[in-house]
């Protein structure tokens, strides 16, 4: 692994194509390193977890949206759409649109978190649908996953996003670009060109997760991913893009993140060495935002030692800068403490998260987001009690280089009303890797039936298990299987302009 200085130039500088960032990433990107046979299997793993969360979604409006939109992109020999009967073929942007959207609606597949913030497995959605419109096989699919998750980790441990309210896809975009790149066999300069493209189009705010957070929260990485196969697209047929994207004096870095006096230290594999950053990324246990995992798992810990929760007093967690900031009381968003909020924004609010997490003892994908839940009275009361501080030691424990020390949690002081303290801490999720008992292939089995449970028939699951988990030997044919079929009650969407 070797770090790799990226800076702004002035155009009189001259800075060499290939000492762009860009360059050096497509290099990686075009590397026909064999994959690993553990990050083979995690790579099932995550897309077992994709199809898990999307089948618990595929009637929730914005996912209703985009299939209908979808399936106005008709297409012979297209791609598969979630929830419909293989066949029903779409272009492949359109279905990693729907597909993206159906995966991100629940907040509940994996992540990596460092210096910025990611969901990886968003870059399955078009990873998928181009493989099966162009014909791939599950090990050509395998590789493009492994080149996405690489330098996706890649750009979110060097690059903080967050801080100049830019949004996360704009890591996910040029590596979904550069993961189509290695699939598809493409060389060193058609991959350049993609990844400068797909950064250009889709550096978008933060307000999608700031304040009344709406369904652009689902769309915004599906977005993504499609932009990414446009762009691929476009450098095909020979389009070029603004470059250098990264270090440009009117690009990027210049003008969107840290300006002129901007050093990042971008770590990326060496030539001939195999790509392993899917492992330090890890899924979600509980359909919430990420650092609402840990929380959740000591919130129920915690629960079982009160016995009446309107003797709680204050309840006060002492946790990271980002944690905070983002989905604590730093982040001053009125609405998450809203009894009436968005879904989207209450799993964005620990508060309430915690608040029903220690009540009930456990966290539910739908009935812990329910109006009737989240307005209930004891509930409102107790949600109002609970607040967040930044603490340096956890910020520093966020942000550790060390993944075995790399921390997500915090440390909760319940104050009861005759002057009691009830104290706890819990530094990783218990799915995490280093958590108390991490996610193996048959938790990531049962996450798949619990959201699949009267949703897709069993016949349909065990069919999509038993090909997914033989995705090195698929062939062209076989790859266009991975999908998940619904009986012919979902919702149809409203008519739009297509």
């Amino acid at each position: 692994m070797q770090l790799h200085s990226v800076r702004v130039y002035k155009e009189a500088e001259g800075l060499a194509k290939q000492e762009q960032l860009a360059w050096k990433m497509a290099k990686v990107a075009a590397d026909p390193v064999a994959v690993d046979d553990d990050v083979t299997e995690m790579i099932i793993n995550r897309m077992i977890d994709n199809a898990s969360v999307a089948a618990a979604s595929l009637n929730r409006d914005p996912v209703v949206t985009a299939r209908a939109q979808a399936l106005d992109h008709a297409r012979q020999g297209g791609a598969n759409v979630f929830g419909l009967p293989m066949g029903h073929g779409v272009s492949a942007e359109w279905a990693a649109w729907a597909n993206g959207t159906a995966v991100r609606e629940l907040d509940y597949h994996d992540t990596f978190l460092a210096a910025d913030y990611s969901h990886p497995a968003d870059n399955i959605p078009p990873l998928l649908a181009v493989a099966q419109q162009t014909l791939r096989s599950g090990e050509s699919l395998i590789r493009g996953l492994a080149t996405a998750y690489e330098l996706h980790v890649a750009l979110v441990k060097a690059i903080c996003l967050h801080k100049h309210k830019i949004d996360h896809i704009a890591h996910l975009c040029p590596a979904a670009a550069a993961g189509i790149g290695t699939m598809m066999g493409l060389d060193t300069e058609l991959i350049y060109q993609s990844i400068q493209q797909a950064l250009h189009v889709s550096c978008t705010t933060r307000q999608s997760r700031k304040g009344a957070i709406s369904s652009w929260k689902a769309f915004a990485p599906a977005h993504a991913g499609k932009l990414a196969i446009e762009a691929v697209d476009r450098c095909m047929r020979g389009e070029g893009a603004p470059s250098p994207i990264y270090e440009g004096e009117d690009s990027v870095i210049a003008w969107m993140l840290d300006g002129p006096d901007a050093l990042y230290q971008v770590p990326l594999p060496d030539e001939g060495e195999a790509k392993r950053a899917i492992l330090e990324t890890y899924t979600k246990e509980h359909s919430a935002e990420y650092q609402s995992q840990a929380l959740i798992d000591l919130a129920a810990r915690m629960g079982e030692k009160i016995d009446d929760f309107d003797k709680v007093e204050d309840v006060l967690i002492h946790t990271s800068h980002h944690t905070h900031y983002v989905i604590g009381t730093g982040a001053g968003d009125p609405q998450k403490m809203d009894p009436k909020a968005s879904r989207e924004t209450l799993d964005h609010s620990i508060m309430y998260i915690f608040a029903v997490a220690l009540q009930d003892g456990t966290w539910h994908h739908v009935n812990s987001y329910a109006p009737e839940r989240a307005q209930r009275e004891d509930t409102v009361k107790l949600w109002q009690k609970v607040r967040t501080v930044e603490d340096p030691e956890w910020t520093k424990r966020y942000h550790d280089p060390d993944p075995q020390k790399k921390a997500f949690g915090g440390r909760v002081e319940i104050t009861m009303k005759d002057g009691s303290k009830i104290t706890d801490e819990l530094g990783v999720a218990n799915a995490h890797p280093a958590g108390a008992r991490p996610f193996k292939r048959e938790n990531y089995i049962d996450k798949f039936r619990m959201l699949c449970e009267n949703v897709i028939a069993e016949e349909e699951q065990n069919r999509f298990l038993d090909l997914v988990q033989r995705l090195p030997e698929l062939g062209e044919e076989e790859l266009r299987g991975l999908t998940i079929q619904c009986p012919d009650d979902l919702e149809k969407g409203k008519k739009g302009l297509f």
